[in-house]
């Protein structure tokens, strides 16, 4: 079967496509046919070793995957050939056949095309389990979130909506805040062009920013931080909470199944966009993570198998 493969960590022009021997389903596991892969940030990172997970070589980037069952493993009894499915597999998804455990993936309806729900996974996953297990955010809050146009941010910028937040989308471009504002933001602020404590202190109000999601980090944390009305951390006791998305799919099974699931629904009723910028075929997939490395992508970029 046919491959991306990294053979050796550096950048995305180091990738080859290449046959490799198909999966065998061990204990636990399911092999499926790919469909559509759903590529994210942490891809360009996995590839070039700078990302904490290091995979044995040769691997395929690729962490979120939709397709169909082709085979089962000894003791998996939800799942049969045929079921459509996505899930996770945190690398091996860019190729034709992948092995993945049973209690990584979820089915899928017909109503739900592979491209979305290939990128459903991971950036709404993150963000569903960022707004709902850490920040515990409750309906009629304000939520501001920056990177809004990314493939986290948007999910972010959707999902509070759907969770019945107020959200304030901010960006680094007019281009951006439209996008942003087109997928369900209430009020959205350019933190190039104005100073971001100021902004979110004004589009706050009276009421004030009660939750930020910070996808990014760097420069912006600190003055987004800052517009809490609870205002300093250890002055007034609001909390910095760190997601870490691999960690809680592994700690906690049954939530993070539960969390897709709800997710695929979602999608597949049009309460969630899952906006692809682009599908590129398999052999593209080096110039797909080329264009992420640059950040200059809104919503997700998806590989057609």
């Amino acid at each position: 079967m046919k491959a991306i493969l990294c053979q050796r960590f550096g950048a995305p022009d180091d990738l080859v496509l290449a046959d490799v021997p198909e999966p065998v389903a061990g204990p636990g596991e399911v092999v499926a046919k790919v469909a559509a892969v759903g590529l994210n940030f942490f891809d360009t990172l996995i590839i070039a070793g700078k990302y904490q997970t290091k995979p044995p070589f040769p691997f395929s980037p690729g962490g979120e995957f939709a397709g169909v069952v082709e085979s089962i493993g000894a003791g998996v009894a939800e799942f049969q050939p045929g079921d459509r499915v996505m899930g996770y597999t945190n690398f091996n998804a860019a190729r034709e056949r992948t092995a993945v455990a049973a209690d990584q993936i979820v089915k899928i309806s017909s109503d739900l095309d592979f491209e979305r729900a290939a990128a459903l996974t991971i950036t709404y996953g993150t963000a569903y389990h960022a707004l709902k297990h850490r920040a515990l955010m409750r309906p009629g809050e304000t939520l501001a979130v920056l990177g809004a146009s990314g493939g986290v941010g948007l999910a972010a910028v959707e999902l509070g909506r759907i969770m019945g937040a107020r959200v304030i989308a901010c960006a680094s471009s007019d281009d951006k805040l439209v996008f942003a504002r087109a997928h369900g933001a209430h009020e959205v602020v350019n933190y190039d062009s104005e100073d971001l404590r100021a902004a979110l202190k004004r589009v706050g109000g009276d009421h004030g920013i009660d939750v930020v999601f910070d996808p990014v980090g760097g420069s912006y944390s600190e003055p987004a931080v800052r517009s809490l009305p609870l205002n300093l951390v250890l002055l007034k006791g609001c909390a910095i909470l760190g997601v870490f998305w691999g960690s809680w799919v592994r700690r906690d099974k049954e939530q993070f199944k539960a969390a897709i699931d709800q997710l695929a629904r979602w999608c597949a009723e049009g309460k969630l966009s899952c906006h692809i910028q682009k599908v590129y075929p398999l052999a593209e997939t080096p110039t797909a993570l080329k264009a992420l490395a640059d950040r200059k992508v809104m919503g997700k970029l998806v590989v057609r198998v």
